[in-house]
């Protein structure tokens, strides 16, 4: 029966039998941010405008919902304490 799990193996093996990693310089950092850009799926105008439009729409309901619990609970501490 195995007991050891996916990560474990992974983790036995780093550090034995490797030479230290060299530092990445700033070309090459820049090299592979421009390589992993070009992996990524860019939305299309619709799908950005949608998804704009939605979060625009959760944000002003979510701001209307803390605003009334706030004025609701303003009006009910000044009729406690007032």
């Amino acid at each position: 029966m195995a007991t050891e799990t996916r990560g474990e193996a992974a983790e036995k093996d780093e550090g034995k039998g490797r030479a230290a990693h060299k530092r990445t310089t700033p070309p090459l950092f820049v090299r592979q941010v421009i390589a992993e850009l070009r992996k990524v799926i860019w939305p299309t105008r619709r799908e950005l405008i949608t998804y704009t439009t939605v979060s625009l729409v959760f944000v002003l309901v979510m701001v209307g919902i803390v605003s009334g619990a706030d004025w609701g609970l303003q009006k009910l501490i000044y009729q406690i304490f007032a």
